[in-house]
């Protein structure tokens, strides 16, 4: 099976930290990969480098073949990488629907002239988006919420409507960055629910967490990191019960 996503060896330096040490990593198409390891790991800044917000200062990432650090943050998104951000980055005073509309791509209505000459087409994606937005939101039990502010969700909900957002961007690639991080016991199932169904529609997911037992349910393989380095690879159990990483951070 070819590999959706080739890390090879970057490195990373802030002023002299080390952000990111050789780190090489591949993914297969389908596949749930956790990255797990204490803060400062290097988990972001991975994820930062794969998505264009960054410059490594060496080595390689390509996507479905494509060289990632030569593209910018939207060609990247464009290529069918999506991000969450621990920030979250809703618009949280429009609604749940229009945030999940905003993130459709290709929308004829951004162009001025179809909305003068080709108003039509516009209105009919326009009405097909609403429907397959209000169809993502449903299956992520936000239906109910489809016309409040982003602002009124609980926390965990809030998250959950950024993992619909990288959906609605119909992204092949989905990066989650702590996704049930500090939220409630029944929106972390909801949220594992959710990511764990991910791979049934063609989507491949790496995720980053401290939530342990949550990577344990969900990934098919594990990869540990610590000061920016691949410390620790395997299955969920193997990497668990790996003496280095035990030593380092699980003990």
């Amino acid at each position: 099976m070819s590999r959706l996503l080739e890390i090879d060896s970057l490195d990373k330096n802030f002023d002299g930290v080390t952000a990111l040490a050789g780190f090489s990593c591949s993914v297969q198409p389908g596949e749930l990969l956790g990255l797990i390891g204490p803060n400062g790991a290097g988990k972001t800044t991975l994820f930062n480098a794969i998505t264009g917000f960054i410059s490594p200062d060496r080595g390689k990432a390509t996507f479905k073949g494509t060289d990632l650090l030569r593209l910018p943050s939207h060609r990247i998104a464009n290529a069918g990488i999506a991000r969450t951000f621990q920030d979250l980055r809703l618009i949280r005073r429009i609604s749940v629907l229009d945030n999940v509309l905003l993130s459709f791509k290709d929308q004829p209505g951004e162009r001025l002239g179809n909305v003068f000459f080709r108003w039509g087409v516009s209105a009919k994606r326009e009405a097909a988006n609403r429907k397959k937005a209000a169809s993502l939101l449903e299956e992520a039990g936000l239906a109910e919420k489809l016309h409040d502010p982003a602002e009124d969700l609980s926390y965990g909900q809030q998250k959950l409507l950024s993992l619909v957002c990288c959906l609605a961007a119909e992204a092949d690639l989905l990066l989650l960055d702590e996704p049930v991080a500090g939220i409630a016991p029944e929106m972390i199932e909801k949220t594992l629910s959710v990511i764990r169904g991910l791979p049934r529609q063609g989507k491949t997911v790496i995720l980053i967490e401290h939530n342990l037992d949550a990577v344990m349910q969900v990934c098919d393989r594990v990869v540990f990191m610590d000061a920016g380095a691949k410390v620790s690879e395997g299955t969920p159990s193997e990497v668990r019960n790996d003496p280095k990483v035990i030593e380092a951070y699980l003990d």
